[in-house]
């Protein structure tokens, strides 16, 4: 594990040694704050309990969170396709998982960072009202392992190409894909318990069961075999 420090480490400095991650926590916050007061002032308007889990919910926060993370993670491996030092990487002693699980971590911990800083919304729901904590923070438990996935998904995506842009945009389709087939009922229940949202929702609901906890790393896992798969037909050119 101690490749996987480094990689995490070289990525960390990469995103706070540069504007990187200051402005992409800058502009979730920013978005975030917005639609928080919206929720209150709305909250207020109509005289509704208060809780976050009503924000977190909404189809608008779905759409940020996937363009959020698709934005964090398009320079992962797709920068070092497009610089050429993807190819100095795959000669040294590292193992293409510890390369994608470094880089993943990296991603993981600026996310952690921008939930943290946006805990201070909760002192002020707590100061205007009388919000139920529970169901709060099982809702930033269930965006926490939400945005997870979504990351894991961006740093599949950023192995395709050494395009930044085109990998956020397979970041997009992707999670808009998942978002989407929730609305497939049609075609039975089965591929409806695949989209992404519907296990999110039971969080924001105050549930958090195994089932949805179990979805959520079963997509980490699965995106990740996937991005060291991809990795390795690379190194076989």
């Amino acid at each position: 594990m101690r490749n996987v420090w480094t990689i995490t480490k070289r990525e960390l400095y990469a995103y706070f040694g540069s504007f990187i991650a200051y402005g992409i926590i800058a502009a979730f916050l920013a978005v975030e704050g917005f639609l928080f007061y919206l929720f209150l002032y709305y909250a207020g308007l109509y005289s509704q309990p208060m809780a976050m889990s009503d924000m977190m919910g909404s189809g608008w926060f779905y759409f940020f969170l996937i363009l959020y993370a698709a934005v964090l993670t398009m320079r992962l491996l797709a920068d070092e396709q497009r610089s050429g030092t993807l190819e100095l990487v795959l000669t040294a002693p590292v193992r293409d998982w510890e390369l994608i699980l470094g880089k993943y971590l990296a991603a993981l911990a600026v996310y952690a960072v921008t939930l943290f800083i946006s805990l201070y919304q909760l002192i002020i729901l707590k100061l205007v009202g009388d919000p139920e904590i529970g169901v709060t923070f099982s809702g930033y438990f269930g965006l926490f392992l939400g945005g997870a996935a979504m990351l894991a998904i961006g740093t599949l995506a950023s192995t395709f190409t050494s395009n930044q842009a085109i990998s956020a945009i397979a970041c997009i389709g992707l999670g808009l894909v998942l978002w989407l087939i929730e609305f497939a009922r049609p075609l039975g229940e089965f591929v409806t318990q695949l989209a992404f949202f519907t296990h999110f929702q039971g969080f924001m609901d105050g549930l958090i069961e195994t089932q949805h906890i179990v979805y959520y790393l079963s997509l980490i896992a699965a995106s990740l075999f996937l991005a060291t798969q991809t990795l390795q037909a690379r190194r076989w050119r």
